[in-house]
């Protein structure tokens, strides 16, 4: 029959207003697939302009990207703490996955050029939707002792991520305004005050 369309979307999730939001997407990405997910699930809700910065500092080990779901043999680190202030039940564990950091924020550049080529203001931009779907799992082999052979499998993943522009724009802060005033033990200031009166 002519009037039956099948139709399938290319993403997950659609926009509720197309004309304010963009896509990106990437398929059988050779990256692991469960560094990939928390990665994804950290920058998820966040302004596109501290998506990237976030991801930079992650490449730099500067920040940490929080294990929440695939955290076996994962170790803790004291930089999970910095996102525990912020969100409640976050991990200890975490790691700095780089290869999954370089690929989405390839991903990111890419929303926004086409958030561009729609005329979308960049830095209103936040990232809505974040997904990641494990791919087929490609194989190899491996040689092992007395002539057995072993699975020696990769674990690719789907990729898929919408920005919608918000109502609020975040200005690009500077390095001096980002910080808070850092804290000051109650020793420390009864010195202080001791070396004045002296």
């Amino acid at each position: 029959r002519a009037d039956v369309v099948a139709t399938m979307g290319k993403y997950s999730i659609q926009a509720e207003n197309p004309s304010k939001s963009c896509h990106t997407r990437g398929a059988y990405l050779r990256v692991h697939y469960k560094n990939t997910r928390e990665t994804m699930r950290a920058i998820r809700g966040m302004h596109l302009r501290r998506a990237i910065k976030y991801l930079e500092n992650v490449k730099e080990k500067i920040e940490i990207v929080p294990f929440t779901r695939h955290k076996g043999d994962v170790g803790r680190h004291a930089q999970c703490k910095q996102k525990r202030v912020n969100e409640k039940n976050v991990s200890t564990q975490g790691r700095w996955p780089i290869k999954s950091a370089k690929l989405l924020l390839g991903l990111l550049k890419n929303a926004e050029s086409n958030a561009e080529v729609k005329g979308l203001d960049i830095d209103a931009l936040k990232i809505e939707h974040g997904q990641v779907n494990r791919a087929p799992k490609m194989r190899r082999r491996t040689y092992r002792a007395h002539g057995r052979i072993n699975a020696y499998q990769s674990s690719p993943c789907h990729v898929e991520m919408m920005l919608v522009e918000s109502d609020v724009a975040v200005a690009g802060a500077d390095d001096e305004t980002e910080r808070k005033p850092k804290k000051v033990s109650q020793k420390k200031l009864a010195r202080q005050r001791r070396e004045r009166k002296d």
